[in-house]
């Protein structure tokens, strides 16, 4: 396939993937094969529990997000020492929680730390259940093998979704496609099948170490539903002058996307991007070529996708302890002093 036929593709994929409503409402999909229909774009939950915002503020973004359409909240247990959900938790009282599908994230590779992490955040979030646990920041070739081995972090979920605890199991990252193939292919061994799948999906990662091209494929081959992150790299994109916050997302739209999630810290940011959704149409071919000729030059490199060329953004090299300790299996057969 040529790049061509390639970029007509994955329009066509992004196209078929929308459940277009009404012309000014916000536009719903279908989450992979679970049946369920999420908004195209969801709310971040790392933005929302920045020290700039007070809890009032965030309780009062969430809401204004649900009521003007978003159902897909995002979360994770390490975002911001446990107050991005706090404030969510806070957020979905009075009746919000069953207007919103929840999503957060655990960075736990044995069993044992991904069990605690999952209590934490149930108490954070003040609820009884998530409707989607996902494997966060797979972003080393060892974190597949560690969450598959005796006593990781799948077990944990399994035994969470038998109880009740979570509905759907997925996975997240942020470092090299050949690391998202590598967990599918561990899980594929393993007759697991993920149901969700995030990545960052924007208008450079098509020039460069790119998720669109490598896992996208996959991951629609496989029926998951994709959650795209970083559509303008936490900004960074903007910085390039090459793009505008709407080319941003309506790109990231424009792909098989279930759901494009976005940081939200603002009244200004909420309505753009609530009424770039509303705004959305699928884009064509020719539309999205001359889009991703203007980006080229500004990719090479991957100087504005960070995530993927520096550490910046590695939360758990940062912090490894959140990832527990070695897996039982590790301790048995590794070499005694």
């Amino acid at each position: 396939m040529n790049r061509r036929e390639m970029l007509g593709g994955m329009a066509a994929m992004g196209a078929a993937g929308l459940l277009q409503g009404a012309a000014g409402e916000m536009p719903y999909r279908e989450l992979g094969s679970t049946g369920v229909k999420v908004s195209a774009i969801g709310m971040g939950g790392f933005h929302l529990g920045k020290p700039k915002l007070t809890d009032d503020e965030a309780v009062r973004l969430i809401r204004a997000g649900i009521d003007g359409g978003i159902n897909f909240m995002d979360n994770s247990w390490d975002y911001n020492g446990g107050q991005s959900e706090i404030r969510m938790g806070k957020a979905l009282r009075d009746g919000y929680r069953d207007r919103a599908f929840l999503m957060t994230k655990v960075d736990g590779r044995t069993k044992q730390s991904a069990n605690q992490q999952l209590e934490d955040s149930l108490k954070r979030l003040q609820t009884d259940h998530l409707d989607l646990w996902q494997f966060h920041e797979i972003i080393r070739y060892e974190d597949p093998d560690r969450i598959f081995a005796q006593g990781g972090a799948i077990e944990a979920a399994l035994d969470a979704r038998k109880a009740g605890k979570i509905r759907f199991i997925g996975f997240t990252g942020h470092k090299d496609p050949h690391i998202h193939l590598y967990m599918l292919s561990v899980a594929d061994r393993r007759g697991f099948h993920f149901d969700t799948v995030q990545m960052p999906l924007n208008v450079m990662d098509a020039h460069y170490r790119s998720f669109g091209q490598l896992v996208v494929p996959e991951a629609v081959k496989r029926r998951m539903g994709i959650l795209g992150m970083k559509s303008m790299g936490d900004s960074v994109i903007l910085e390039s002058k090459t793009v505008t916050p709407v080319e941003c997302l309506h790109y990231a739209m424009n792909l098989p996307t279930s759901v494009v999630i976005r940081g939200i810290d603002s009244d200004h940011v909420l309505q753009q991007d609530l009424a770039g959704a509303r705004q959305f149409q699928p884009m064509s071919q020719a539309q999205v070529a001359a889009l991703l000729g203007k980006t080229k030059d500004a990719a090479e490199h991957g100087k504005y996708e960070l995530f993927k060329t520096s550490t910046f953004f590695d939360s758990t090299a940062h912090n490894p302890q959140w990832l527990g300790g070695e897996s039982t299996w590790v301790e048995e057969v590794a070499p005694k002093d």
